[in-house]
C-alpha cells in the first residue's frame, strides 16, 4: 500500500468522521433512547436474578456494567447500523463511479463505515458515561476492575469494532447478489446480535449455546471487551482473546477481499 493510497484512506476517514460529528440532534435523541432501554433491560434482569433458584455466572453489578456498555458503544456494536450510499450505489448502478478510484474499494468502503461508527460513539458515549457514573445503587455503572483491565478493555473494545466493521462489509458485499439490502441486514444482523450477547449475556446462556457463540466470530465485538472490563474475564484469558481477535479480523478481511474481486469483476462483466 503506497503512501498516496494511505494518505486518500487518511482523507477519507477524516471527512467522514467530522461529517458524522454533524448529527448532534440524532445523537441527543439516540442518548435518551440508550438510557430509557439500558434501564428496561436491567430490570428485566434483575427480575430474573430475583426469581432464579440457580446463581448465574455473572454478578448483579457485573450485569449493570454490562449493560451501560451496550448502551454507551451501541454505535461500534450495532449490526444494523446501515449505509444507505452504499446500498444505493450497488442496487442502483452507480457502483462504476466508484471502480474509477485508484484505491482498494474494500479498503476504502471499510475506512468509511469505520470513521462514521467512530463519529457516532463519540457523540453518544461521553454523555451517557456521564449519567451512569452517578446512578444511585443498583443501577450505578461499576469502574473497571484493575488498571489492566480497563486497558485490555480499550484495546479489546476497538479491535471489536474492527470485526464489526469486518462482518458489515460481507452484509454490503453480500447486495451485489442480492440487490436486497433489507435481507441481507436483517438476518445477519438479528444473528449476530444473539451470539455478540446484545439479547441475553453470554454467560446467562445454556452450556450447550455457549459452546456455539464461542465458536463464532460475534462475541469479541461486545460480550467479550464488555467482560473484560468488569473482571470476569480475568487478564491473562482477555490477553488470549486479544489474540483470537486479530485472528478473525484477519480471516474476515481476507474472504471480505475476495468476495469483494468477485463481486467487482461480475459487475464489469455485466456492464459490458
Amino acid at each position: 500500500m503506497s503512501a498516496i493510497h494511505l494518505k486518500a484512506y487518511a482523507s477519507l476517514w477524516r471527512i467522514r468522521f467530522i461529517n458524522g460529528l454533524q448529527y448532534r440532534a440524532a445523537a441527543l435523541a439516540g442518548i435518551a433512547t440508550q438510557l430509557f432501554f439500558g434501564f428496561v433491560f436491567m430490570m428485566i434482569f434483575m427480575a430474573y436474578y430475583e426469581n432464579s433458584g440457580v446463581s448465574p455466572d455473572l454478578s448483579i453489578q457485573q450485569l449493570v456494567t454490562y449493560v451501560w456498555l451496550q448502551q454507551m458503544f451501541v454505535a461500534f456494536i450495532m449490526l444494523w447500523y446501515r449505509d444507505n450510499e452504499l446500498f444505493t450505489m450497488i442496487t442502483g448502478g452507480n457502483i462504476a463511479y466508484e471502480l474509477c478510484r485508484p484505491v482498494n474499494m474494500y479498503v476504502f468502503w471499510f475506512v468509511k463505515l469505520l470513521a462514521q461508527r467512530m463519529a457516532s460513539a463519540l457523540l453518544r458515549s461521553l454523555p451517557i458515561m456521564l449519567v451512569v457514573f452517578f446512578l444511585p445503587e443498583p443501577y450505578r455503572m461499576s469502574l473497571p476492575d484493575s488498571p489492566a483491565s480497563f486497558g485490555l478493555f480499550l484495546i479489546a473494545l476497538m479491535l471489536g469494532l474492527l470485526v464489526v466493521v469486518a462482518i458489515s462489509m460481507l452484509i454490503y458485499i453480500s447486495v451485489f447478489w442480492t440487490m436486497s439490502p433489507v435481507g441481507s441486514t436483517l438476518m445477519i444482523a438479528v444473528i449476530g446480535e444473539f451470539f455478540a450477547g446484545l439479547i441475553i449475556p453470554v454467560p446467562l446462556m445454556p452450556d450447550w449455546l455457549q459452546s456455539i457463540v464461542y465458536a463464532l466470530p460475534f462475541r469479541f465485538t461486545a460480550d467479550f471487551p464488555f467482560r473484560v472490563y468488569s473482571g470476569h474475564i480475568p487478564v491473562n484469558e482477555a490477553i488470549t482473546g486479544i489474540g483470537l481477535q486479530l485472528l478473525w479480523i484477519l480471516a474476515l478481511a481476507v474472504v471480505g477481499q475476495w468476495l469483494m474481486r468477485r463481486a467487482l469483476r461480475s459487475v464489469i462483466v455485466q456492464g459490458g
